[in-house]
């Protein structure tokens, strides 16, 4: 029994294509939003399940971690539709955080962080388009990435909003991470990670809590210099803005002829988000994409001449199970500013078990410029030995 209630109901053992290679003897699961041949994605949905049919065949990225010896060992619970930070599932229920068991796992990837948190797993795989992997790794202690977008391959799987859409990959290990990133990304793995400053924003910083803020000073530099900077300041609230019209508008471009179609039951927040984004109007996503041109500009320019961004990867630990949906919505605001970041310019980001604070897990992001995943892995090698010390 999967007391940690990671794994969907039904059974999905799919043995790996060889019984050798890079991912051999490794164990995964897979967030239920990927295809699989002969079975049927729920999307964390019941009236989604009724009315789909099982996949004609299985999504490439999930074939290449089969073909290299990886073994896949069930699907795993996800948000509604991938449109929530929390891990709460109305219908199927929430996943157990380990290491907060009366806190949220955090979402949407909530069973593939559970999984790996637990030690169901060797590594699994979530999707991340706001911060569905990068959240649940920070609230459940475990690493989290979110690659460069479409540098890992997306086809079969269900889309929320495809310019920011990402396959992310979860793990304990950093070695494991390191094996499974070097199979599905198409990037040559460097000797040396060559960066050389790590810039700390003080307007992120400013929002998390002061035992993480505390906690800044202790950070490793490696040999990199460590540099202060800020990166919109006050303009921050329109940077979360920005996100959240380009992806709403895609969310309902994606799935909006559904929603009307099916009515399908949501559970409490998730159907007042769907339908705010049927009202998104063109002058607004039009506003929109002009101001995302402006953050990208400001976003390669920190990043430029071998810089990384160093950040909490939350504000805050992760709330408490059943928390009124009002408070969770401030909190979840929050969020999005962070995680709005990676997603407006398409950037690689890994979070890392940091901190805890009253004995809950809070994790440490990474952030580097555009298709620089191998070596923000390579860095990150080096780097989670020291913080680890």
């Amino acid at each position: 029994m999967d007391q940690w209630r990671a794994f969907v109901e039904v059974t999905c053992n799919v043995p790996p294509k060889q019984l050798k290679g890079s991912l051999f003897p490794y164990t995964f699961a897979v967030k239920d939003v990927f295809d699989i041949r002969g079975y049927l994605n729920t999307a964390g949905n019941p009236d989604w399940e009724r009315t789909h049919t099982p996949a004609k065949s299985t999504a490439p990225a999930i074939e290449a971690l089969l073909e290299n010896g990886a073994s896949l060992i069930g699907k795993t619970h996800t948000d509604e539709l991938m449109y929530s930070l929390n891990g709460e599932n109305y219908h199927y229920g929430t996943p157990v955080n380990p290491r907060a068991t009366n806190r949220i796992p955090g979402g949407s990837s909530s069973g593939s962080a559970v999984a790996v948190a637990a030690g169901l797993v060797d590594f699994s795989i979530g999707t991340d388009t706001g911060g569905s992997v990068r959240i649940p790794s920070s609230y459940c202690g475990i690493i989290g990435y979110r690659p460069t977008h479409q540098a890992i391959d997306i086809r079969g799987v269900i889309p929320l909003a495809d310019s920011f859409d990402t396959v992310g990959i979860m793990a304990n290990d950093i070695k494991v991470l390191e094996k499974v990133s070097n199979v599905l990304l198409d990037q040559p793995v460097p000797s040396e990670h060559g960066f050389t400053t790590l810039k700390f924003p003080t307007d992120i910083w400013e929002m998390a809590v002061d035992p993480v803020k505390d906690q800044k000073q202790n950070i490793p530099l490696l040999d990199c210099r460590g540099e202060e900077i800020e990166i919109a300041g006050t303009e921050l609230e329109k940077w979360k803005e920005t996100f959240r019209i380009l992806q709403g508008y895609e969310i309902w471009q994606n799935h909006g002829a559904w929603i009307e179609s099916a009515s399908p039951t949501f559970g409490p927040g998730i159907m007042e988000r769907f339908q705010w984004t049927k009202t998104i109007t063109a002058s607004e996503v039009e506003m929109a994409k002009k101001e995302q041109v402006i953050i990208q500009a400001r976003m390669k320019e920190i990043l430029a001449d071998g810089s990384l961004l160093v950040m909490p990867t939350s504000p805050n630990i992760a709330p408490r199970l059943n928390m009124e949906e009002n408070k969770l919505n401030l909190h979840r605001q929050k969020l999005l500013t962070m995680t709005s970041i990676a997603g407006l310019n398409q950037l690689p980001q890994i979070s890392l078990p940091w901190m805890e604070v009253e004995g809950n897990p809070i994790g440490l992001s990474i952030i580097a410029g555009k298709n620089q995943d191998t070596r923000l892995i390579e860095f990150i090698r080096i780097f989670y030995q020291m913080l680890k010390q």
